[in-house]
């Protein structure tokens, strides 16, 4: 009996064009469970997240370790005898940053009975024109003239909150092809108690969960060459993906650079993403931030006392830069399991990949040893991608739109509910589960939707294991 003609052959040979020509995995591939290469770690606990590098050396633990205080340990109001964490406020979202990444993973909206937002935040902006281009090369947004950049629904005594912010939903089906339904949950913004009086009419709100911290320290050491390769601003391919790169103002550098972190890749890199968090979640002041967030217009604000000048030393930011750094990313778990398989050519059928990119090597001259020359499977581009009008905020930052968001890396996601006890997705959190998830992809991922609604519940089912293996 003759052998069966190879699939691409085939396809020729019948004028199938729509012969699909993704890759079926039998087995997984080599060291496909490190995720971080020789970084990676091997607990799959409530504490996965918050592990070192498993390539760290033992004399460099104690200086993770002292990051990790400042990182976990709450800062107070100045004066106080604490003089190495005070200062807080007199704005401010929350007083440690572990309180909004929650073990070191990923934060949630808040509850109909919260008293703060905790580990989600809503950003301002007004549009910009033209006359503000000098503003938006350094700033990349026109903050709202009373608010500023950031609504802060906590301060200090005498200084009036800014406002109070709960979330509400309404509900609406998405139907797949062999009839079943999922209902999607479209958030709504209740912004109330507005301290220094109405916001002005024209004001964008963007409403953001905090992300995990996992393997930050290797998605920055990717070098900036392999990042811009997957770019194709124009779609010169023609694959209906056409990612590209946000161009953002480096503080330390003085100059506009590639952006790869947050929700839009705002952040050029990991220590002034740390230094603008200090200063516009917990009103810290430091070397690259030196300045409360108190407008003109906010006079209490202005006046309140602070912890010294800088807030936070450079010391301290220094130790939370090498904790950021070098957290470590979990395992993949069961990489063998047919299911898992499975899944994982479906993610591909899908063209998930085309932005979830599999993997990268890090550069040899990384910030530290233990980043350099690692083969990561982190599963994002970090390029920025139109996500459709289901998923607009309708507010740009630097270079990205009001329908633009950074692929978010998927390394350790199905270890969520495990660590962070939620699986609240997407970046306002309003997706219940990853297949919710899935199904707000608009814009350039709109096809790769589509596909997943031609799947069978088994085939369903398949791909959330694979992505719950992440």
């Amino acid at each position: 009996m003759p052998a069966p003609l190879p699939r691409l052959l085939l396809c020729l040979l019948l004028g199938l064009a729509g012969c699909d020509q993704s890759p079926r995995f039998s087995q997984a591939e080599p060291d496909e469970a490190l995720s971080a290469g020789s970084a990676t770690v091997f607990k799959h606990d409530h504490n996965a997240f918050s592990l070192p590098s498993a390539n760290l050396a033992p004399s460099r633990r104690l200086d993770f370790s002292v990051g990790n205080s400042f990182f976990r340990n709450p800062w107070v109001i100045a004066p106080a005898t604490t003089t190495a964490r005070d200062g807080l406020g007199p704005l401010f979202n929350t007083n440690a940053c572990q309180n909004c990444h929650i073990k070191d993973g990923r934060g949630h909206p808040p509850g109909p009975d919260a008293i703060s937002a905790a580990s989600m935040l809503v950003r301002l902006s007004l549009p910009a024109g033209v006359e503000q281009a000098a503003i938006i090369e350094r700033l990349g947004v026109l903050a709202e003239p009373t608010y500023g950049g950031q609504l802060q629904d906590m301060a200090n005594p005498g200084v009036a909150p800014e406002a109070k912010i709960r979330v509400s939903y309404s509900l609406h089906s998405l139907r797949f092809a062999d009839g079943s339904t999922v209902a999607l949950r479209r958030p709504k913004l209740n912004i109330s108690r507005l301290g220094n009086g109405p916001l002005h009419p024209d004001t964008r709100f963007s409403a953001r969960i905090a992300p995990p911290m996992i393997g930050l320290g290797l998605l920055e050491a990717i070098p900036e060459a392999a990042i811009l390769a997957n770019a194709d601003p124009q779609d010169n391919d023609a694959d209906g993906i056409s990612g590209r790169a946000n161009r953002v103002w480096d503080r330390a550098q003085q100059r506009t650079t590639l952006g790869r972190f947050g929700w839009k890749a705002g952040q050029p890199s990991l220590n002034q993403q740390n230094a603008e968090a200090f200063a516009n979640d917990m009103g810290l002041t430091n070397s690259l931030v030196s300045q409360d967030n108190c407008t003109s217009l906010q006079t209490d604000c202005r006046n309140a006392a602070h912890g010294g000048e800088p807030e936070v030393s450079a010391s301290i930011l220094a130790s939370v830069l090498f904790y950021s750094r070098n957290l470590g990313v979990p395992a993949r778990r069961d990489v063998e399991a047919p299911e898992v398989l499975e899944g994982k050519s479906l993610f591909h059928q899908a063209g998930c990949q085309r932005c979830h990119a599999p993997q990268f090597t890090t550069a040899s001259d990384a910030a530290e040893p233990e980043l350099a020359n690692q083969l990561i499977r982190p599963y994002s581009d970090l390029l920025l991608h139109d996500m459709g009008e289901g998923l607009a905020d309708n507010r740009s930052e630097f270079l990205a739109n009001g329908r633009e968001w950074r692929t978010p890396p998927l390394w350790g996601i199905g270890l969520t509910e495990t660590v962070n006890g939620h699986t609240q997705f997407l970046h306002d959190g309003r997706a219940r589960n990853l297949l919710e998830a899935i199904l707000w992809h608009g814009g350039e991922a709109e096809a790769a939707k589509q596909k997943v609604l031609t799947f069978s519940t088994g085939q369903r089912t398949a791909l959330l294991v694979f992505l719950n293996s992440l």
